[in-house]
């Protein structure tokens, strides 16, 4: 690792406070002394509690809900550490806000991320990473430096430990197929693609193209909210696939009316990642979570001693 004068600190908002403790203990530093209130007026009021003057400071705070509560106090972080004079201040956010607000589908709408991006650059914050974005094009919204990692190596190191029969990855839609694709490359599988057709007004027809005839499908994907992809994957047993389908989605929203569709006979696993602390009333006996926290340690690593972050990105080329 190159030298660098500015000592690393880290430091959580209190949107997953276990995913930055993972991240400190990986690192082998103590994670820093900060404090939020609620105020009763409903009003945020942060605190910085340690000195951290010239230091190189990473504050991890996914966007989860209550979103905008989670983006209010990384705002007022990241200006807290501004005024506390740290030497640069790297905003961690697994779970970027807004994400899915990329474009204007219609006239007179607002490009949502596009806002959150200049509201982090006005705070001055200096570098932003996220994992797994729900639009790459996200990127581009910023002057500063980003970091686009995504969990795909972490999704991959526990699907080749499965000796699951003949899997086939699966893309939920067009739109995801480049990430999917990305997915089967790494680990060596073929590709089906998932593909919506309305046949009339009220009946959506879905088909997969790709050879799915006897094989265990893993379907990839950025988010699982309200249980879409859930509720489509039925197409693939009567495609012929294996009754046994595994969901591989790195953001765990999880909306209330997603959670019974875990109960169908043929889905056998919802594997996520660590990104959004899941309350209690979220888990579920299907539902298995990964760490990004060894992930996201190595990136911080990388970034505080000038090294390469290309190791941790040549599987998005």
């Amino acid at each position: 690792m190159s030298y660098n004068r500015h000592a690393l600190r880290i430091f959580s908002g209190s949107a997953n406070r276990s995913l930055a403790e993972e991240v400190a203990l990986d690192l082998n530093i103590p994670l820093g002394r900060c404090t939020t209130l609620q105020l009763p007026d409903s009003e945020i009021h942060v605190s910085v509690d340690e000195l951290v003057r010239d230091d190189d400071v990473f504050f991890i705070q996914p966007c989860s809900h209550p979103v905008n509560d989670h983006l209010m106090e990384l705002l007022l972080y990241v200006d807290a550490f501004r005024r506390a004079s740290a030497h640069t201040i790297n905003v961690v956010v697994p779970y970027f806000p807004y994400a899915r607000q990329e474009r204007m589908a219609h006239g007179r709408e607002a490009i949502s991320a596009r806002a959150v991006a200049t509201m982090l650059e006005t705070m001055r914050a200096s570098r932003v990473i996220y994992v797994d974005i729900h639009a790459e094009a996200t990127q581009g919204f910023f002057t500063i430096p980003v970091d686009p990692l995504s969990a795909m190596t972490v999704f991959a190191a526990y699907f080749r430990e499965l000796n699951l029969t003949d899997p086939v990855v699966v893309a939920p839609d067009v739109g995801r197929a480049k990430l999917a694709g990305r997915f089967a490359q790494l680990l060596g599988l073929d590709l089906v693609l998932m593909h919506k057709r309305r046949l009339t007004p009220e009946i959506v027809e879905t088909v997969a193209i790709g050879d799915i005839e006897g094989r265990t499908p893993v379907v990839f994907d950025d988010i699982i909210a309200g249980g879409s992809v859930l509720k489509q994957v039925d197409a693939l047993v009567d495609k012929g696939a294996r009754p046994e389908i595994y969901l591989a989605i790195t953001h765990p929203v999880l909306l209330p009316s997603a959670l019974p569709y875990l109960d169908a006979p043929h889905i056998r696993q919802l594997v996520v990642t660590n990104t959004i602390a899941l309350p209690e009333e979220k888990h579920h006996p299907k539902l298995k979570v990964l760490s990004v926290a060894p992930l996201l340690a190595e990136a911080i690593s990388r970034i505080h001693g000038g090294e390469s972050m290309g190791p941790l990105l040549k599987h998005l080329s």
